[in-house]
């Protein structure tokens, strides 16, 4: 039987969380909810120079705004808590004293200042710096004032399987004596991630390629620890919309919390993110976070770069805000249009949900749009006429709609229209239509005439075409 599935996002809090980081955290999430497994949100916080304040609850808020959820975490403890590895100090010393006993660590000789001339040697005789060619034949006893090394046990290619990338391997030149423990007492990420996914059972580690170069030393570390190592899944890189390199912050990397400020929903982005560097097979794009999870698989995560393109992600956008519930659509457009009651509101909805792609756009179009419809607009009598018509036919027409406007069913735009169009039809659409859109609106482009009157209602309706003609 094979073990339960844990996984785990291990963000460090040293500034914002962009939509790589944020796609790791989804695969890992996926995968452990597909599996009834367990997701794990550590935090790597070893780094204390470029820690910044805040950035562990911004990393949850992000999460929790994308409703990826965890088992075990920072701010709700666990069976494997602390689950930040400032507060796992003793686990690693633990490990670290393993690896002295079986001769696999010794306390770094030499200063920084030793270390530079040593690399300056190096690379005046043409060779790579690797520290292991500088070790040295005998070693002090490790007080904990000197940074701790790996000393790596055996030369050798190592050749690894990665579920995504298949068999991948690396020669000697890829090993060497690395820090495990830094002066100031805190471990290195090479050490400290081993050492965590072992305490907390991690399965799969869902990781950027940059680590594909580091996979080596993690191994020669699994062996001298007598560790099986977790299964590496490594994700192919986000690509700028050229396609051509990395996605960097003038493409979109940006904090995953702009994106919400912007108006985007969570359900989009995440869906959006899941199919960047996989998918699951057949045409389905629009999918729940619910969906992905039952549909994921480590098999189906590509292997080439995925190009981050934000028409894709407005396009997805929108197909999500045409899902949301009515009540939902009404509590996102009323952050934007307030002062319009929740009835004006209702019956504007499908015109709203097809103008934009995401609900701040409103903030610029809201006036311009549908203002006319809670201010009766200011008509302008020269342009309430049609074409070659004059002021006594738009008056007529006016008139007739007027009338046959009174004894009409207003329950939806269509019925309306099918009071109208008969006599638009007859009269000519724009002789009949232009002055009625014109006379509503004040506008020459909006909505058309009937959805315009659908939502003001009769009565409204009538009192605006009454006004006009009292000025005619």
């Amino acid at each position: 039987m094979s073990p339960k599935v844990v996984t785990r996002f291990a963000p460090s809090p040293t500034g914002f969380i962009h939509v790589g980081n944020i796609r790791t955290a989804l695969y890992a999430w996926a995968w452990a909810r597909k599996n009834n497994g367990t997701f794990i949100l550590r935090i790597e916080d070893t780094d204390k120079a470029r820690e910044v304040e805040g950035s562990i609850e911004r990393i949850i808020e992000s999460l929790s705004w994308l409703n990826i959820t965890w088992d075990e975490g920072v701010d709700i403890g666990g069976q494997h808590a602390p689950y930040k590895q400032s507060e796992r100090l003793d686990s690693y010393v633990k490990y670290a004293k393993i690896l002295i006993e079986k001769g696999y660590a010794y306390p770094d000789p030499y200063t920084n200042q030793e270390v530079a001339a040593l690399r300056l040697q190096a690379e005046a005789d043409g060779k790579t710096f690797l520290f292991r060619d500088f070790r040295p034949d005998t070693f002090e006893e490790w007080d904990g004032t000197k940074p701790l090394r790996f000393k790596v046990p055996e030369l050798k290619k190592y050749t690894w399987n990665d579920a995504v990338r298949g068999d991948l391997s690396a020669g000697i030149d890829a090993l060497d004596d690395f820090i495990l423990i830094k002066s100031d007492g805190y471990p290195t990420y090479n050490f400290a991630h081993i050492i965590d996914d072992l305490l907390m059972g991690v399965t799969h580690i869902m990781r950027a390629d940059e680590f594909i170069a580091s996979t080596p030393k993690f191994l020669s570390l699994y062996e001298a620890l007598e560790i099986t190592p977790p299964i590496f899944v490594t994700l192919p890189p986000i690509l700028g919309e050229a396609g051509t390199k990395k996605l960097g912050k003038r493409d979109g990397a940006k904090d995953v919390l702009e994106y919400r400020s912007e108006g985007y929903l969570p359900e989009a982005m995440v869906n959006f993110l899941a199919l960047l560097g996989w998918n699951p097979g057949g045409e389905k794009e629009i999918m729940t976070g619910e969906e992905i999870c039952s549909l994921f698989s480590v098999e189906r995560i590509h292997k080439a770069g995925a190009m981050f393109n934000e028409e894709k992600l407005l396009w997805m956008n929108r197909e999500h805000m045409k899902l949301q519930s009515k009540e939902s659509k009404l509590l996102s457009v009323k952050k934007y249009m307030p002062m319009y009651s929740d009835i004006i509101l209702e019956k504007l909805l499908p015109v709203i949900i097809d103008r934009i792609s995401l609900y701040s756009e409103l903030s610029a179009i809201e006036s311009s749009e549908f203002r006319f419809f809670i201010e009766r607009p200011v008509v302008d009598i020269k342009k309430i006429v049609w074409k070659n018509a004059d002021i006594d036919d738009a008056k007529k027409h006016l008139n007739t709609v007027l009338s046959l406007l009174e004894d009409a069913d207003f329950s939806s735009p269509e019925t309306i229209k099918s009071v109208i169009m008969p006599y638009a039809e007859e009269q000519g659409k724009g002789n009949v239509l232009w002055p009625l859109r014109s006379t509503l609106s004040g506008q020459e482009k909006s909505v058309d005439p009937f959805t315009i009157c659908y939502v003001l209602g009769k009565e409204e309706t009538s009192v605006r075409i009454r006004l006009t003609l009292d000025t005619l």
